[in-house]
């Protein structure tokens, strides 16, 4: 595709530009005559043009201030510094890897309150609202309520939970307004960040202490917040000792139900802490950090029983909390040349399915980074990490035993050699582990980047990952469903039994990724990619078991097995046009298709093609306007035992933000305008499906 977007000086050159991926999102998605004459609308289109920059950030040392945010170049967004890929600085330009960076500009125009919402801005990230509480979140397949394949790490502290296996994203959030940005890396990890960044790492980085002095208060309100509110506070201790306190309530209205009633998933809760930033040299930097939260999430449960009516359906109210503690110490001998050492505690209480699951982890890691001769840039570094996991059972899961300890030794090594000078470079490396489930574990990985001339870069790799099993995997036992009896034969348990002798799941991967800037207003990345799995954890059925109960019931079992291999393979185009200095606009498609030899197991339910088209105006008056436009293609999501369609949709959201005061800031945004309601992911705990309605959000921001 040759594009010379300096041509593109009005709307035709822009249509011509999105043609292609224009079309086939029509043939996709506007099946009937009314919603195709929608999208052909000019109100509609206009409002298509209307979207954030592309997801790209800057590092802490030059993240732009909010009255300087508007004014990000093409340029600068290209040269943004990132770490998750090497462990080290790099550019975007330079990353042989599928990166992408969501910035606090991005966030900050889109009034984006929660983390998973702003994984919606990631060219090919699968992003579903399950409640008011709850996200499945993956990228490249295997989506689900607990999706296992992605390693999501908040300023450098693992919130990936070995007991369930996943993230619980309820249970996660920042106040957003310190957030400096979101590193993704869709495709495997494993080689620096170790076991379950199978598919992708999700780096999401706060502020330094220094770069959020003074006050601020932010609220907002809506259809769904009602109200939530944000006070911070930072300042100065001593020479080059920065802190910040903050205190975060937020109350949110549930979804709907498909007939269009409130559903019975209110969340509500509170969250505060701190941090801490010194500087007693220029080669030291020191952070201490820590926060605690508490919530109340509403939600729909139903859990089998064994008595008549042998299901007990209802709404209740589960309480989460957790807290936790960091400190990092980084010391650099050059430009070349660094060390930093890290420590945290963490403490994880979510209640679920009328269990209580608590985990307690404590972990230290160190890593060092040299130059070895004036070609190779090596990255070395080794960990221990040990985690109390203990379960209060229900009748509908438990652990055996319930109270599980564990611990993890890893170390990694990885090389980054120049073959040429600014044309060739090869990053290999490896990871090595010990866990308490499967043993030892490597994984490798070879990267190549090639830049045959100044706005061509083109990468590839090739790197081998694992998943290692989580405890309910191994060791639980959930009763799903209980079929009541039929005449003078007993009734039928249907239970789900873990396997201690699971194997860790394995990702050979293959990518291919190419980058342009036709010209200085102008950039494409393409990624391509091709994944081999083997030994997927699946449930195996088993031979049915008289139980004499009481009461006396038949158990039909499925025994987790390493039973499963598939191939996936795709495609993920994004690209950032900035038309004027005060238009940008950005988009992307994605393709993803899966395959499995071994017949009737799925393996997660993730979207076969998405589309976004995003743009952001600076408009005169302090004014900015805002909107995007989402295409998710059809999935088969889980339910119950087996599955259900849920179907393709289109979201639009809208947004204008007016600056009156360089303090102060006030945003409007209108939410999922195109539909009264839409379901997106399905709950294992409920038949009921919510769905997420259109709404409406108001926010103040006063900085002082």
């Amino acid at each position: 595709m040759n594009i010379n977007c300096e041509k593109f000086g009005n709307r035709v050159g822009l249509l011509r530009w999105v043609g292609a991926p224009i079309t086939a999102f029509n043939a996709a998605v506007v099946r009937n005559a009314g919603l195709f004459h929608l999208c052909c609308s000019p109100v509609l289109i206009f409002g298509l043009l209307l979207a954030d920059p592309f997801t790209a950030s800057a590092a802490e040392s030059s993240a732009p201030s909010v009255s300087d945010s508007r004014d990000i170049s093409l340029e600068d967004l290209v040269n943004i510094k990132v770490t998750s890929v090497a462990k080290k600085e790099t550019t975007l330009e330079d990353s042989p890897a599928a990166v992408t960076v969501v910035t606090q500009d991005d966030i900050r125009r889109f009034g984006i309150t929660t983390l998973p919402e702003a994984l919606r801005l990631v060219p090919g990230m699968d992003v579903a609202r399950i409640n008011s509480h709850e996200w499945a979140v993956s990228a490249r397949g295997f989506n689900s309520e607990f999706a296992n394949k992605m390693l999501v790490l908040i300023d450098g502290r693992s919130v990936y939970t070995t007991g369930f296996g996943g993230v619980i994203w309820g249970m996660e959030d920042v106040v957003m307004e310190d957030l400096d940005r979101i590193e993704v890396i869709r495709g495997p990890g494993g080689t620096l960040w170790g076991a379950n960044a199978v598919n992708g790492v999700i780096n999401i980085i706060t502020k330094s202490a220094k770069d959020t002095q003074g006050g601020l208060i932010s609220t907002s309100f809506g259809t769904e917040d009602q109200p939530s509110t944000v006070a911070r506070y930072g300042g100065q201790l001593a020479t080059n000792l920065y802190y910040r306190v903050y205190v975060k309530y937020f109350n949110r209205d549930g979804l709907v139900e498909s007939t269009g009633a409130d559903a019975p998933d209110p969340w509500s809760g509170t969250q505060g802490g701190m941090r801490l930033d010194w500087e007693p040299s220029e080669q030291n930097k020191l952070t201490l950090q820590g926060d605690y939260y508490s919530h109340r999430a509403n939600e729909n449960q139903s859990i089998p029983s064994l008595a008549p009516p042998f299901a007990q359906t209802s709404d209740v109210v589960n309480h989460d909390s957790g807290g936790n503690l960091l400190g990092r110490w980084t010391h650099d001998f050059s430009e070349h040349s660094s060390l930093s050492v890290q420590t945290y505690y963490d403490h994880f209480h979510p209640e679920q399915i009328g269990v209580k699951y608590t985990s307690d982890t404590f972990d230290f890691d160190a890593q060092h980074r040299f130059a070895l001769g004036s070609r190779n840039d090596v990255v070395w570094g080794a960990g221990y990490r040990y985690i109390s996991d203990k379960l209060d059972p229900s009748f509908y899961l438990s652990f055996n035993p319930p109270d599980q300890r564990e611990q993890l030794f890893s170390s990694f090594v990885q090389d980054e050699v120049t073959l040429v000078p600014d044309r060739f470079k090869l990053t290999a490396g490896s990871k090595f582990e010990h866990n308490d489930f499967t043993g030892f574990e490597i994984q490798p990985s070879a990267r190549l980047l090639w830049t045959p001339a100044e706005p061509h870069t083109l990468w590839a790799s090739v790197s081998r990952a694992v998943r290692t099993p989580s405890i309910s995997e191994m060791d639980e036992r959930v009763n799903f469903q209980v079929i009541p009896p039929a005449g003078a034969a007993p009734p039928v348990l249907v239970s789900s039994f873990g396997n201690p002798d699971l194997e860790s799941e394995e990702l050979l991967a293959y990518e291919l990724g190419y980058r342009v800037e036709p010209t200085k207003r102008c950039s494409l990345d393409l990624a391509g990619f091709y994944n081999e799995y083997a030994r997927l954890i699946a449930g195996v059925p088993g031979a049915p078991q008289f139980d004499p109960g009481p009461p006396p019931h038949l158990v039909v079992p499925t025994i987790n097995e390493n039973a499963g291999r598939a191939q996936s393979y795709g495609l993920e185009l994004s690209g950032r046009w900035d038309v004027t200095d005060w238009w940008h606009l950005a988009g992307s498609w994605s393709w993803f298709e899966v395959h499995s030899p071994v017949g009737g197991i799925p393996w997660g339910a993730s979207p076969e093609q998405q589309f976004q088209l995003r743009s952001s105006m600076n408009l005169p008056g302090h004014l900015e306007f805002n909107s995007a436009l989402f295409y998710v293609d059809q999935i088969q999501a889980p339910y119950g035992t087996g599955q259900i369609a849920i179907p393709s949709y289109v979201r639009l959201d809208v947004g204008v933000v007016w600056h009156p005061l360089k303090s102060l800031e006030l945003g409007v945004w209108g939410q999922n305008l195109l539909d009264n309601r839409h379901p997106e992911f399905t709950s294992y705990k409920t038949p009921l499906i919510t769905e997420v309605p259109r709404g409406v959000m108001a926010k103040i921001t006063w900085r002082f």
